[in-house]
């Protein structure tokens, strides 16, 4: 079953839907755990956690179902740490929490100038989170500029 299929079928439409999809092509699927750029023990889309340690093996409808999980858990929180959203801007920051985590979200720039009302210098500010242990990743690069599309596009 593909991503679209699976969160469709868990009743994910719209932002969160197209958010999934977009995490999921940053993330890649890896169906087993690994230690990430910034030193992390992660598996399957970039799942983290305390239930995620080295010589774990999954299959692909348990990395659907976590992803699924964590979209969940992240869109809360999303909701939460921010003012009313356009699907745009859901869309790119559902991404961007869900690989920066809630904390970092929280304490951000990018948040302090959406509640500012400065929503284009808050899309602004993705580009600046490409960097992982002082390296900048190509991945994040481009994640990044994904997300700054969406972000932008219903300004």
């Amino acid at each position: 079953m593909n991503i679209n299929t699976r969160l469709l079928a868990l009743g994910f439409t719209g932002a969160i839907l197209t958010g999934g999809v977009l995490v999921a092509t940053g993330e890649g699927e890896v169906l087993r755990t690994y230690i990430d750029p910034a030193g992390i023990e992660t598996a399957c889309f970039g799942q983290t956690g305390h239930n995620i340690k080295l010589g774990m093996v999954f299959t692909h409808q348990q990395c659907l179902d976590m992803l699924a999980t964590s979209l969940k858990s992240f869109d809360r929180e999303l909701v939460k740490l921010t003012p009313p959203l356009s699907e745009g801007e859901h869309i790119a920051y559902l991404s961007f929490i869900y690989n920066v985590g809630a904390d970092a979200f929280g304490a951000s720039t990018l948040r302090k100038k959406l509640w500012a009302g400065d929503r284009v210098g808050a899309c602004n500010e993705l580009p600046r989170w490409v960097y992982a242990k002082k390296k900048k990743l190509p991945g994040l690069i481009k994640r990044r500029s994904n997300e700054r599309r969406y972000c932008l596009r219903d300004l």
